[in-house]
């Protein structure tokens, strides 16, 4: 087989390589990194060769992938399996004359990375080492691009001589040596104006207490206008939001009769390059779920030498560690060590991570989500198309356990109304879009514009939604399914609901510091947006208890409004709440209408029992904004795999031996 070899060859490290002491006989007589014949150095392809590394069948195959592929050779070679690490970078250092640096026992000087910046050495994959000679020896993961990172440099470091390491050899030695500032650095990314870590609790504090005493004094002096004042901002927040879901359900079922579904990639966007896409997975403590996560997102079709899988792990973390350590990571799936804070939270992972990743999208999933096999293709075929201030993408999130209990099936039939039929109502309309916390997609230029994430704000994703929409930039959903666990036992639920809701005031808080600032940010419509969906839900869940006391009539007990007010307005009120409870029940069937889950729609009216949970949920909430604004209260994963699989192995003998299982 004759096969022809490219000079576009450089790599991508995944492992610790084998290294050569700089102790070792080795050539430095290389010219300086801005050498300008780099094109005169034998291929890498034809040093694998004769190294037998690789095989021509591989090599051939490797080089078939990058011209589809905008990825290096020795990325696509490693990501697929047919080539080692060690292979791979002692070739590297033959090509270009220099050896294999081993940072483990001869880490970096750190005054030569602080004049560099430690942000810039591990954005391109680079550390300088030490000085020899009075000549600075710069280590580079990717040699074959030292031209264009050159020019990124210092001045001093241009004339550097070179030597080869793994990149993740380089960014651990980085960590280790500005593991604090890197730290420090994910909490304070976002500007202070629009950040959670400027809250004051005790102010929180004081402007509830100041609340509370006015609504009770309101109450004391008089019973039935207290009743009044506090029933009539119930209603008019019910009604907003009853009309956000109305017009929302018409969009859909407009959409639905026209048809709908997602476009297919234009021609430019099939033949084009595909870039690399990274994805964030924040995990905390996740000894059940770990193992899982890696044979699902396996099932992403997506090229391997472009898919950046970030594993977010808390240093301390040795739980979730170790779980990993025993799952065997494939070479496009590596962990991301965050050290230690002053708050431990999803976003501030998540910052700290999204320095290291390669990929110019930046996606996000969580720990138990099961993505669709071709998502990542369908996100980079709609960035493809997609202006450029389409920034962030949002896919419909649903769950993999519907059939767990009635909490599970009530939770699911709630995240099909919010994501198939409310969420899209809602951007066609204009507003801005709260983003979900997982299945989410960033032009990564945008996302690092607005500072990534808030490290403070307990949900991140719908604050930087708000953050997207101030700034500018547009979201979309985008029709691709990410399954994950519903939370279906009852304390759990209310702990995940809790920081839901604290997070949504803490946010609306923040943004409402300027309320004419947002105003000029947004415009009117998304400004009248963001009040219906932050202070109307809020105003909900806090006040929904009034609302139910008006029930009582049915059962023959007096209410204090019903001598206070015109037998009409009583009336009109009672209208208001059937017609209320009808919509959510119509939109519900709406939403479950499809195959897989219209088994669901003769328990949506049982959501009249449910949602009265979201109530219990805010109480704790709102006492945290003050007690402990910044603690995430976590969610456990796997309960629903283990039932599953005490399921299967009870089941297992029936279904061998002939019996039938129908599910309910």
């Amino acid at each position: 087989m004759t096969i022809t070899i490219h000079d576009r060859n450089a790599l991508h490290a995944a492992q610790p390589a084998q290294a050569l002491s700089f102790s070792q006989k080795a050539s430095f007589s290389r010219p300086p990194v801005t050498h300008p014949h780099r094109n005169r150095r034998k291929p890498l392809g034809q040093i694998l060769l004769d190294h037998g590394a690789i095989t021509e069948v591989a090599l051939s195959e490797a080089l078939l992938r990058q011209t589809k592929e905008d990825a290096r050779l020795g990325d696509i070679l490693l990501a697929n399996g047919m080539v080692t690490e060690t292979a791979l970078y002692r070739a590297l250092a033959e090509r270009h004359k220099t050896v294999v640096a081993d940072l483990d026992r001869d880490p970096p000087d750190v005054r030569l990375v602080d004049e560099v910046g430690t942000e810039l050495c591990i954005r391109h994959g680079v550390v300088p080492w030490k000085r020899v000679g009075g000549t600075v020896v710069l280590i580079c993961s990717h040699p074959d691009e030292i031209d264009r990172i050159a020019r990124r440099l210092p001045a001093a470091f241009r004339d550097a001589r070179l030597a080869v390491a793994p990149e993740r050899a380089i960014q651990s030695a980085l960590v280790a040596m500005r593991h604090r500032d890197l730290a420090g650095r994910a909490e304070t990314r976002v500007d202070s104006d629009q950040s959670c870590r400027s809250w004051n609790p005790k102010s929180a504090g004081r402007l509830g207490i100041a609340i509370v005493l006015a609504i009770t004094t309101l109450f004391v002096l008089s019973p039935v206008l207290g009743f009044a004042v506090v029933t009539g901002w119930a209603v008019l927040t019910l009604l907003a939001n009853s009309a956000i879901k109305f017009l929302a359900a018409t969009f859909y079922l407009r959409r639905k009769q026209h048809g709908r579904g997602s476009q297919p990639p234009t021609e430019e966007a099939a033949g084009a390059r595909l870039p690399t896409v990274s994805v964030l997975v924040p995990l905390f403590k996740e000894t059940e779920i770990a193992g899982r996560l890696v044979k699902r997102l396996s099932k992403l079709n997506y090229p391997r030498a472009l898919l950046d899988i970030c594993l977010a792990v808390e240093e301390d973390d040795t739980l979730t560690q170790t779980t990993l350590a025993r799952s065997d990571l494939p070479p496009w799936m590596r962990q991301v060590r965050v050290p230690r804070g002053t708050v431990r939270t999803k976003p501030r992972a998540l910052n700290f991570a999204l320095d290291f990743c390669r990929g110019s999208i930046i996606g996000v999933y969580d720990a138990e989500d099961a993505p669709d096999a071709d998502q990542i293709r369908k996100v980079v075929d709609r960035f493809h198309n997609a202006g450029p201030w389409v920034a962030c993408l949002q896919g419909i999130l649903d769950f993999y356990n519907p059939r767990t209990n009635w909490l599970a099936r009530a939770f699911t039939i709630e995240y099909a109304t919010w994501f198939r039929v409310v969420l899209p109502g809602m951007a066609r309309l204009g507003f801005a879009i709260p983003l979900g916390g997982t299945t989410l997609f960033f032009r990564r230029a945008a996302l690092e514009s607005l500072g990534g994430w808030d490290a403070h704000n307990v949900t991140e994703d719908a604050d930087l939604g708000i953050r997207l929409a101030r700034h500018g930039f547009r979201t979309e959903l985008i029709e691709t399914v990410t399954k994950e666990e519903a939370n279906c036992r009852l304390w759990p639920w209310v702990k995940q609901r809790s920081r839901w809701i604290k997070g949504y005031a803490m946010t609306y808080g923040v943004h409402m510091r300027s309320p004419a600032r947002l105003f000029a940010d947004l415009g009117p419509r998304k400004f009248f947006g963001v009040q219906i969906l932050f202070l109307g839900s809020l105003s909900q869940f806090i006040l929904a208890p009034f609302l139910w006391s008006f029930w009582i009539v049915v059962f023959g007990i007096p209410h204090p409004l019903v001598k206070a007010m015109p037998t009409w307005m009583f009336l009109a009120l009672g209208v208001t709440f059937v017609a209320a409870e009808i919509l959510t029940i119509t939109v519900g069937m709406i939403a479950v209408g499809g195959p897989e889950h219209r088994f669901l729609r003769k328990w949506v009216p049982t959501l009249h029992f449910y949602f009265p949970l979201a109530s219990l949920a805010a109480t704790k909430g709102l006492i945290e904004i003050v007690v402990k604004p910044f603690y995430w209260d976590k969610t456990q994963h796997g309960h629903a795999d283990r039932v599953r699989e005490t399921l299967d192995t009870v089941l297992d003998p029936i279904q061998k031996a002939g019996g039938e299982i129908r599910p309910r």
